[in-house]
């Protein structure tokens, strides 16, 4: 996985900050971004009543995922507000519901933190990861169009041509390739499930580490193919490997500490 997104066209269903509905209702979508599924929210597809507290929380999630938020960095509700654009009140609900998902948490001090999850709940995360994302990519070579999967393609091997990127772009790619394969599963809950738990990861290991990055590209276009070749043993096969290189090189690097 390259430790560093806006996927679009039929089969787009995930953003930088959250699974994309698969269906293509103008009313669910915006800019050819279709609405994010964010738990806690009561809003219904199709409704246009401002959701302030979501998009804080969309926000967040982002703002944590490219390591503009770093972990044990205390949350201030006022200064985010002001990067936001928002008034504290949206924010504060947005900052609520980070912890009840789990990606924040309080300190014996009061303060709001970004959570970093321990080594163990690290290895935890990643077990769930290689069963959930192991599945949603046999799916994917059931479901996902072939050129959708060749576009995506091409973006990683244009990063892999370039030698080397920024951390954001890496992100946003590495987001690309993983959330549009949880989407076209066509299971929203396990979209959302893998996404979360990709968040998660990435707080234990914010800005990832360059000798991944060549590897990384290399098993996300073996990943890509298997699905083009609709071939989903391969699929799932493939993404478990890719997952457990990741997990394997992280933890022998944290160990060497």
């Amino acid at each position: 996985m390259i430790l560093a997104a806006s996927p679009c066209g039929p089969a787009t269903p995930f953003s930088a900050t959250g699974p994309r509905t698969m269906n293509k209702n103008p009313a669910t979508e915006t800019n050819g971004r279709a609405p994010h599924l964010v738990p806690g929210t009561t809003q219904a597809p199709g409704d246009e009543t401002p959701d302030l507290a979501g998009d804080a929380y969309r926000a967040l999630l982002d703002m944590i995922q490219r390591g503009g938020l770093p972990t044990e960095t205390p949350l201030q509700e006022r200064t985010l507000a002001a990067t936001l654009g928002m008034s504290r009140t949206p924010v504060r609900e947005a900052m609520s519901r980070l912890i009840g998902g789990g990606f924040a948490m309080r300190t014996p001090r009061g303060q709001l933190i970004v959570k970093e999850p321990t080594l163990r709940q690290y290895l935890e995360i990643f077990q769930i990861r290689m069963l959930l994302e192991g599945e949603a990519a046999a799916a994917a070579a059931t479901r996902l169009e072939t050129e959708r999967a060749r576009a995506v393609m091409a973006q990683v091997q244009a990063l892999l041509s370039a030698g080397s990127s920024s951390v954001e772009e890496n992100h946003r790619v590495d987001n690309l390739v993983h959330d549009t394969i949880a989407a076209a599963s066509g299971n929203q809950m396990l979209a959302q499930s893998i996404h979360d738990l990709r968040i998660k990861a990435r707080c234990f290991d914010q800005n990832g580490t360059s000798e991944r990055f060549e590897p990384g590209c290399r098993e996300h276009i073996a990943i890509l193919q298997a699905i083009v070749d609709r071939n989903p043993d391969a699929a799932r096969e493939a993404m478990r490997q890719h997952l457990d290189t990741v997990r394997v090189g992280l933890v022998t690097r944290h160990t060497h500490l």
